[in-house]
């Protein structure tokens, strides 16, 4: 895994994947980096490696309960680590109004770290200070990691 990391103020990082084990940690390395109220806006395509990635996560956190994708929960609550981290998946949603009946907008102020899986769905319900992580899939399967955001 390679990484270059450029900013200060706000959190800027490209990390190239080859395996399960270098995205998670590339979570990880991002993990240790969050504070209290963070939202985490995870993209790629299905199998990129978002819930992978959250797991690292978790694991800086010092979450250990099995970290899965909320699919058809859309929300996993972990309260165990040094801060609560929400995990949402948006994938099933149709968009704001159906994020806003569900109370969706008390996890993009937590108090913890939350993490959205296809959050595009509410692009225009992001907190200015949103984290974006692309994930994406190269040609020979490797990831590519893009992370930008984070000025507050």
């Amino acid at each position: 895994m390679s990484m270059r990391e450029t900013a200060a103020a706000m959190i800027t990082a490209e990390y190239e994947s080859h395996s399960a084990e270098e995205t998670e940690k590339a979570g990880y390395e991002l993990g240790k980096k969050l504070r209290k109220g963070d939202v985490i806006s995870l993209r790629g395509s299905l199998g990129a490696g978002k819930t992978v990635l959250a797991k690292g996560i978790a694991k800086a956190l010092s979450i250990n309960e099995a970290i899965v994708s909320p699919t058809f929960t859309i929300v996993q609550e972990y309260d165990e680590g040094t801060m609560p981290m929400f995990h949402l998946d948006l994938y099933r949603l149709s968009g704001d109004d159906e994020f806003e009946s569900m109370g969706g907008e008390e996890f993009l102020y937590p108090d913890g770290v939350t993490l959205i899986e296809w959050s595009e769905k509410i692009d225009d319900m992001l907190p200015d200070s949103t984290i974006f992580i692309e994930i994406s899939i190269n040609d020979d399967l490797s990831r590519t990691i893009r992370i930008e955001g984070g000025a507050r």
